[in-house]
C-alpha cells in the first residue's frame, strides 16, 4: 500500500548503512528522492547513532531544516520552528537530551570494567586515530565522533556469557545496551531510536493540530525501535550477517539492495 507525498509526513532515516554507503559515506544513489522530499516539503530526519557535531555537517550539505536525532536516540536537536517551551541557542537549535549524560554512562563503565574486569573499549578509551581507525572516517570526523553527549558506542572483547551479565548490570544502573552495525551502544534506559520518534510525532501534532504519517528507514539491530515505531518501515539490506527480528505487527518492506540504493528501493516501495 503506497501513500501520498501530499499528506502530513515525516521520514525517519538512519545514516551509516541506509542513506549512507556503509563503506564510502556516499549518497549519491538517494539524491532524487531527497530532492522530492525536499520540493514536497517533506521534513527527513535523521535518527543515528552519530553525533550531532557529526551530523550538523551532513545536514548543511544536504540543505535540511528539519530536527535531528542523534545517539541512537538519546538526543533529540530542535530548529527554532519546532519549539514550544525551549529557547534555541545563538546557532538557532535547542537541544534536548532524553538519556543520561555521557559523563554519567562513562562513570558507570568504568566501575563495571573495574569490579567485574570485562574486555571491552569504548570511544572514551581511544584515541582520535583509533576512532578513525574503527569507523573509517577521516581524523577531522572521527573529533567529531568524540564530541558526545548521552551514549557510549563499545568494542566488546569479551564472551557472550560476559555480554548477558554486562547487559544485566547496566540494566541495574538505569542503562541499556544496543547493537549496531560496527558497535555496541550503551544510553539511558528512558531513551531510543522509537521513545525520540514518538516524542518529536507528538511536537508536530502540537505544532500542526494532525498527527503525521511516519516512514522510517534502517539496516541495523539498533534500528529495530524505530522500525516498530513508524507507520510504514523500510529494512534496507544490511553489510552484516546480523539476525534483526521486527514485530510482525509492523507494516515492513524489506529491499534487495543496499545502502542508498536501498534507501530509494524502500521509498519507491511506500511512497511510489
Amino acid at each position: 500500500m503506497t501513500s501520498t507525498l501530499e499528506q502530513p509526513l515525516l521520514v525517519f532515516t538512519d545514516l551509516d548503512g541506509s542513506l549512507l554507503d556503509h563503506a564510502t559515506y556516499d549518497y549519491t544513489p538517494a539524491m532524487s528522492w531527497l530532492a522530492r522530499l525536499e520540493k514536497n516539503a517533506v521534513p527527513l530526519i535523521i535518527n543515528t547513532s552519530k553525533t550531532a557535531a557529526e551530523v550538523m555537517v551532513l545536514h548543511q550539505a544536504l540543505g535540511l531544516v528539519s530536527p535531528f536525532i542523534t545517539e541512537n536516540g538519546a538526543s533529540i536537536h530542535l530548529p527554532a520552528s519546532w519549539c514550544l517551551d525551549e529557547t534555541p541557542d545563538d546557532r538557532g537549535w535547542a537541544d534536548i537530551v532524553l538519556g543520561e549524560s555521557y559523563r554519567r554512562i562513562r562513570n558507570v563503565l568504568e566501575a563495571i570494567r573495574a569490579t567485574e574486569r570485562f574486555q571491552f573499549r569504548g570511544f572514551g578509551d581511544f584515541s582520535t586515530e583509533e576512532v578513525a581507525e574503527h569507523t573509517g572516517l577521516d581524523t577531522q570526523d572521527a573529533e567529531l565522533a568524540h564530541l558526545r553527549e548521552a551514549s557510549e558506542p563499545l568494542i566488546w572483547e569479551d564472551s557472550d556469557d560476559a555480554l548477558e551479565r554486562f547487559r544485566l548490570l547496566l540494566i541495574g544502573a538505569g542503562l541499556s545496551l544496543t547493537q549496531g552495525g560496527r558497535f555496541y551502544h550503551v544510553l539511558g534506559d528512558n531513551s531510543g531510536k522509537g521513545r525520540a520518534i514518538a516524542w518529536l510525532v507528538d511536537r508536530y501534532h502540537l505544532l500542526k493540530g494532525r498527527r503525521p504519517l511516519t516512514v522510517g528507514l534502517g539496516d541495523g539491530p539498533n534500528d529495530v525501535p524505530m522500525l516498530e515505531s513508524v507507520d510504514r518501515a523500510v529494512l534496507i539490506r544490511g553489510e552484516h550477517d546480523i539476525a534483526i527480528n521486527i514485530a510482525d505487527t509492523v507494516n515492513l518492506y524489506t529491499t534487495t539492495q543496499k545502502g542508498p540504493a536501498g534507501w530509494s528501493e524502500g521509498l519507491d516501495h511506500w511512497l511510489g
